[in-house]
């Protein structure tokens, strides 16, 4: 992707060709499927900060399976928050494939669209996701608030930009990494740690429904004194031309984020792209695909890459889902569901 010399550019162009994707596809597929025995389309249904890794990668598989089989395939992304996009699928956007922030949004389709089987984390390699991130802070250039670590999220005149965890699966990791933080740092005391959470949102000005979204606030709209936000979309505007404008910080703990992907199976079987939908996604963890994830700044999980790129994904203690809170099911009903944590702390009322 050609960077262009503004960073609304980028985000704000990509943004509205997804979009109308994400709409027209859907009338292509219901009208006709796949009947072209040639060329083949496929729907990649995915979350906010995967823009650029996808496109990179759609062209080199396409590439990969044009001289495999002789097909074409043309690949469509559509992009949001990740909680907002599993519905969509729920609802009846025609996803061949998703590849979502977080494995409660493809449970969550599994469970109520009933388009893909309970069991589907197991059908890949490392759960299903072929690569991983986490979860830092991107502060303005000199770090004039002095951000370190998440005790200072919470300090009065320290504005905020995070994400809504009831729309965005990255939301829902920075949330979790502060929870984890608190529950460390007050020994467990549950009480403290929701105080702790409700304190960090008090200073969150605005709540946007996805991860870029978030980015755009900051960087464009110049809001708030620090972006918490993945890895990748950290180092993603690090790269863009007014990278002097911002410095990336590391916590002293956060948490491995894990994006899954799978094959929507009713929907490709539907449409005849079974077999290029699961291709598509075995693929990503390919040496070739993997070269491409660490190119846009996910974490590989080819070990021979990890070890060569280390540098570039400096080492932190993480917290994982599993581990530390029981899994997305149980993270999700306690935190995140109606009437949970997150919203017994969030009071926009009470916002500064």
């Amino acid at each position: 992707m050609k960077i262009k010399s503004k960073l609304k550019s980028p985000f704000f162009e990509i943004g509205i060709k997804i979009v109308w994707f994400s709409f027209s596809i859907q009338t292509v597929f219901c009208a006709c499927g796949n009947n072209d025995s040639k060329t083949i389309t496929l729907l990649n249904v995915s979350y906010d900060p995967t823009r650029e890794l996808y496109q990179e990668y759609d062209s080199v598989f396409a590439a990969y399976w044009k001289e495999k089989t002789g097909k074409i395939v043309e690949i469509h992304q559509s992009h949001g928050g990740s909680g907002k996009q599993a519905r969509a699928v729920i609802d009846g956007l025609e996803a061949d494939v998703i590849t979502l922030a977080l494995a409660f949004d493809i449970d969550n389709i599994a469970e109520k669209a009933n388009l893909l089987p309970p069991d589907w984390q197991q059908r890949l390699p490392n759960n299903s996701s072929p690569y991983t991130s986490t979860i830092i802070f991107l502060v303005r250039k000199g770090n004039p608030k002095q951000i370190k670590d998440w005790d200072d999220l919470v300090r009065p005149g320290v504005s905020v930009i995070t994400p809504n965890p009831k729309t965005s699966g990255g939301a829902r990791w920075n949330y979790l990494a502060a929870f984890g933080f608190a529950l460390e740092k007050f020994k467990n005391d549950s009480t403290k740690a929701k105080a702790f959470l409700a304190d960090l949102f008090k200073n969150v000005p605005v709540l946007d429904s996805g991860a870029r979204g978030s980015a755009t606030t900051f960087t464009e709209r110049g809001i708030g004194d620090v972006l918490i936000t993945w890895e990748n979309e950290a180092y993603l505007i690090l790269n863009f031309p007014e990278k002097d404008n911002y410095e990336p910080v590391y916590p002293s703990v956060s948490i491995l984020a894990e994006p899954p992907v799978a094959v929507v199976d009713s929907v490709a079987v539907k449409h005849g792209s079974h077999e290029v939908a699961k291709a598509y996604l075995e693929f990503l963890y390919e040496k070739k695909s993997q070269e491409i994830i660490v190119k846009n700044y996910y974490r590989p999980n080819n070990p021979e890459l990890a070890e060569m790129y280390k540098s570039q994904f400096p080492a932190l203690r993480q917290f994982t889902i599993d581990k530390d809170f029981g899994g997305w099911k149980v993270a999700q009903k306690l935190h995140f569901s109606d009437g949970g944590i997150f919203d017994q702390i969030y009071k926009p009322t009470e916002k500064k």
